[in-house]
């Protein structure tokens, strides 16, 4: 008998102690809480900060950083010299396309080692992004690149060539089965058309 005393007095113990511990509570629905919990939501709604219309202001720098110029000035000695440069012939440039550096004149062809989506035979690309651009006597290197106003590189999109099927055999260890991957990558051929360096009267300084 007192076995069974025991037994139901431990059952009983953690009902208990749930609760002493977490007491229910009930919600009032009273039309002067709901009003206080609406004023406080408008308040917070209408308390957003707006920007400063003055874009003279204090912190206006903050939120209109100044406006940076599209290309930096050019130096005197870029100025003095570019009208020999453009007088002498047989111009070169190191021109990148896609992070590939490729040293060109007019007539040469460009193997791209990708075929370059969005463009179709015939399409005319002006490359923009020289590190050097010079002559026989004359050489000009960008820092990284040189300005694009001092030059104008266009290229012809020639078509795309494509390289013999390569078949290469895949094996694993302790495995008789062979798995063939078959490859054709494609390549866009370009053509320098023009590379010219542009006179000071066709310049924007």
């Amino acid at each position: 008998m007192s076995r069974t005393l025991l037994r139901s007095i431990l059952e009983l113990r953690p009902s208990a102690v749930r609760q002493s511990f977490f007491p229910t509570r009930s919600l009032s629905t009273s039309p002067s809480l709901l009003s206080a919990t609406t004023e406080q939501s408008a308040s917070t709604t209408t308390a957003t900060p707006t920007p400063p219309t003055n874009k003279f202001s204090p912190t206006a720098h903050k939120l209109y950083p100044p406006e940076k110029p599209l290309h930096k000035p050019l130096s005197p000695q870029v100025r003095s010299l570019l009208p020999v440069l453009a007088a002498q012939p047989s111009h070169y440039a190191t021109v990148h396309i896609h992070g590939n550096a490729y040293l060109v004149t007019p007539g040469d062809h460009i193997r791209l080692p990708f075929r370059m989506p969005g463009i179709v035979p015939g399409a005319i690309l002006r490359l923009t992004r020289a590190s050097v651009l010079g002559s026989r006597d004359l050489t000009l290197r960008g820092t990284p690149y040189v300005d694009e106003r001092l030059f104008d590189c266009k290229a012809t999109v020639l078509g795309v060539e494509a390289e013999p099927m390569r078949l290469k055999v895949k094996t694993k260890r302790r495995n008789r089965k062979k798995k063939t991957v078959r490859s054709k990558h494609k390549y866009t051929v370009l053509g320098v058309t023009e590379l010219r360096v542009k006179g000071p009267e066709e310049i924007d300084w």
